[in-house]
């Protein structure tokens, strides 16, 4: 069905999305930009997906972002004011697709695969993830990348990275410390099941209750609180009407971690 990425769908109502182009870093060229695009479609249209996770395939990085190799990308021919931003076809929320995202992330990080990390609900990472951002070592303003990482952490600590481009890499344990991720895992395979795990926990959850948090919080992003406070109330009326909600006696008796 694809060949930049693979796609598996599990009992639990868990997809997995990797990205797979270890030979390439992992990084993304014009052909995944479209399977990306259309993966999310497909997750979208499909009620067994309660959640996914998104990770990349052995190797040394979880992405490079963009291949710099390819030079006729899609999103930069014609006019200059006709160009588009890739991360419009890569992350699922500007695909609209509110299904809950766990992203594992290994080895190197950088660039555009912030696309997928920026759009994420739950990030995790191995103890070997480094992360950084090397546009601005190579004359390139470092821009869209940054203004969704400002989402996730604050503002200097996306400064810092991106204004010192090659010359410091992230550690996990850093990244842990600031919030850009949660959860670090000492290897990728303890790193891949922790994933899976937490995946199908909120999988297990009723889907309009996830999907309706996720596309709340989201939202809630691009507006000012009381015009974000009014949207929550009606996203809530909608799902009381629904018939998504479990008895809360047995909601409560469920097992839970302490982390």
């Amino acid at each position: 069905m694809f060949e930049t990425i693979s796609y598996e769908t599990h009992e639990d109502h868990v997809a997995t999305v990797t990205i797979n182009r270890p030979d390439a870093m992992n990084s993304f060229n014009s052909q995944m930009v479209e399977e990306m695009a259309a993966v999310w479609e497909l997750i979208k249209a499909d009620d067994q997906v309660h959640a996914v996770v998104i990770r990349a395939a052995d190797g040394r990085a979880f992405s490079t972002g963009k291949d710099v190799k390819e030079t006729d990308s899609i999103w930069r021919e014609g006019v200059v004011w006709s160009q588009w931003d890739p991360g419009k076809k890569l992350g699922p929320k500007q695909n609209e697709m509110w299904k809950p995202i766990i992203c594992a992330v290994h080895g190197l990080c950088c660039g555009g695969a912030y696309y997928w990390l920026n759009e994420s609900d739950i990030v995790i990472c191995s103890e070997d993830a480094e992360f950084f951002d090397p546009h601005v070592s190579f004359g390139m303003v470092s821009a869209c990348e940054p203004i969704g990482l400002t989402r996730r952490i604050a503002y200097g600590e996306v400064m810092r990275m991106n204004l010192l481009g090659n010359d410091e890499r992230m550690s996990s344990a850093t990244a842990l410390r600031i919030g850009l991720v949660s959860e670090v895992m000492e290897s990728r395979e303890a790193l891949w099941t922790r994933a899976r795990e937490l995946a199908a926990k909120v999988a297990s959850k009723p889907t309009l209750a996830t999907q309706g948090t996720v596309k709340t919080v989201w939202q809630s992003l691009d507006s000012g609180l009381s015009t974000a406070l009014d949207r929550a109330m009606l996203y809530i009326q909608v799902n009381n009407l629904s018939d998504g909600q479990v008895d809360r006696g047995s909601a409560k008796k469920s097992p839970h971690e302490v982390r």
